[in-house]
């Protein structure tokens, strides 16, 4: 928790536009009132109440790209207008929420955002699920600092998920983020990630993608088959016109 708190507080200091907060354990599965999962306090909730109590941000918007839905702070925004959560994640998959239809509550109508994804979606899937749905909707959002939750287990070694994403390709998830966000802080918070070769360079990649430094972490070659193209289309077309309801992507 206090990493995170120091990670906004410097990037909101101007210490720099982006700061990774290697956190353990994970928070996303944490609510209000208990810890779930492997998670006792709700890391990326403490980060954007940070943002908006402490250093005047207007909105935060939340990306969550663990394998599991992020339920803890789903639920503690849920009706919270100044918090926009956005979560990719395997569906029918722990702890089991996460539906599409879950858009938010009261004055928080709208700033849920579901992208469930049936297993076997890897790089290819994600990147079009970024550029079609997160980009535009980050960037119409409009934030005052975007918080990552960073989990790693989508990764096609990684033991608790049934993703096939690669390292270079969380890479590239970040980079695209970092181009988005403009002048926006970013700050990325460790979740999930449980095969540790895969974690490592998973989060090299990130760091890389975030900051524009090479690690200096090799990264291995990975060449894994994913589910169909039209997999991820068909999702990107179902989220947008959800989304589309409350946001002009």
């Amino acid at each position: 928790m206090g990493g995170a708190l120091l990670a906004v507080d410097a990037v909101a200091g101007h210490e720099g536009e982006t700061a990774f907060a290697l956190l353990r354990p994970p928070g996303h599965h944490a609510g209000a009132a208990a810890g779930r999962g492997f998670c006792v306090f709700n890391n990326a909730a403490f980060a954007a109440r940070r943002a908006l109590d402490a250093h005047g941000a207007r909105r935060v918007f939340i990306l969550d790209w663990d394998v599991h839905h992020g339920n803890g702070t789903q639920e503690i925004f849920y009706p919270e207008p100044a918090v926009v959560f956005c979560s990719l994640h395997q569906e029918a998959w722990y702890p089991g929420t996460g539906a599409l239809e879950d858009t938010g509550e009261g004055p928080g109508e709208g700033t849920t955002i579901n992208i469930p994804l049936p297993a076997g979606i890897g790089d290819g899937g994600y990147r079009y699920l970024f550029e079609e749905v997160v980009l535009p909707l980050l960037r119409v959002v409009a934030p005052g600092l975007i918080v990552i939750s960073a989990g790693f287990d989508a990764h096609h070694a990684d033991p608790l998920g049934g993703m096939v994403m690669t390292a270079p390709g969380f890479g590239r998830l970040a980079r695209l983020t970092r181009e988005a966000a403009g002048s926006t802080p970013v700050v990325a918070l460790l979740e999930g990630g449980y095969d540790l070769r895969a974690l490592a360079a998973s989060v090299a990649a990130t760091l890389e993608g975030l900051t524009g430094i090479e690690a200096g972490f090799s990264l291995p070659e990975e060449a894994v088959g994913e589910a169909p193209f039209a997999v991820a289309r068909t999702r990107a077309r179902d989220v947008r016109r959800i989304v589309g309801q409350h946001w002009a992507l």
